[in-house]
């Protein structure tokens, strides 16, 4: 019997794409599934084509950067499946690319406010039911193999998504005493409608700024490699394998691998550098007890 059977998970943006592909992969694994997205009607129909294939689900309208939208939610869900056992914070936005002179503020509070506080939001409201009911679970933030590094022209982005995996990797070490495991997901280029997400914008972060020839560019270059990517239906089953082998970064493109270990090599060489540092080299050994990163 598989460890998902029976248990309660929220899904967020699940409506479409990594989303619903994760709501389906759980469902098939035999828990009962809550499509969360923004649009009612989107989740209706997500739900649908879900109880085609036997999995028990329900439809929620949820705003992920709303609070008080987080705490009916979880009053809702906890009133028709009782408990709650999985959060899946995979709602989120792509920005355009930006160069810095050309970007705006609210390029990055958009960003921020659903990457990283709709994250927040979520967990916040979720986990204590989680604790009380003392059975363990699981909290997996979607992130981005942008979220292991930066990438040109995408600085609210990146920086979102880096943000994301900094979270998940403090949140891993306060809840694994509770028996609540958290993941981070990494997907590099799926065929989802992120590079989109600008069509579902609120005009209180909308700005009048006009792209160059150069960002112009990287976004084509952006969209024909998500419009290229792998089916989502790939990460739905790459998370499912991921939650029975427990583990922590969840990516789904290992041909990135030499990118991410360049990075780590260059901060490796650089505390190589701090060592022999005629400044601080001296404080090598200098670290609280007890602290660790």
């Amino acid at each position: 019997m598989s460890i998902l059977e029976g248990k309660t998970a929220i899904v967020t943006g699940a409506a479409s794409g990594i989303g619903y592909a994760i709501a389906s992969a759980l469902g098939k694994h035999g828990m009962k599934v809550v499509v969360a997205d923004l649009s009612q009607e989107a989740a209706e129909e997500a739900c649908s084509e879900l109880r085609k294939t036997d999995v028990n689900c329900m439809a929620l309208t949820l705003d992920v950067t709303d609070e008080a939208q987080w705490q009916t939610a979880v009053t809702e869900v906890k009133q028709k499946y009782q408990k709650i056992h999985m959060l899946v914070n995979n709602a989120g936005v792509g920005t355009s690319p930006c160069s810095i002179e050309d970007d705006h503020i609210k390029n990055w509070k958009w960003a921020f406010n659903v990457n990283v506080f709709g994250i927040f939001c979520g967990t916040q409201a979720v986990v204590p039911t989680i604790k009380s009911q003392k059975e363990g679970g699981w909290i997996i933030n979607v992130a981005s193999m942008a979220g292991m590094g930066g990438v040109i022209y995408g600085g609210a982005y990146t920086a979102s998504k880096n943000a994301v995996v900094a979270m998940s990797e403090s949140w891993a070490q306060e809840l694994m005493p509770q028996g609540i495991g958290v993941s981070v997901l990494c997907p590099a280029f799926v065929k989802t409608q992120i590079s989109r997400a600008e069509r579902n914008k609120p005009e209180e972060f909308k700005t009048d700024s006009t792209m160059s020839e150069q960002q112009i560019a990287q976004a084509k270059l952006l969209m024909k490699a998500v419009d290229e990517g792998i089916e989502p239906e790939i990460v739905g089953e790459r998370v499912i394998e991921a939650i029975t082998n427990r583990e922590f970064y969840i990516f789904t493109h290992p041909a990135f691998r030499e990118d991410i270990a360049g990075r780590g090599k260059a901060i490796d060489k650089a505390f190589s550098v701090a060592e022999k540092s005629p400044v601080v080299g001296h404080l090598k050994d200098l670290k609280p007890n007890g602290f660790a990163i």
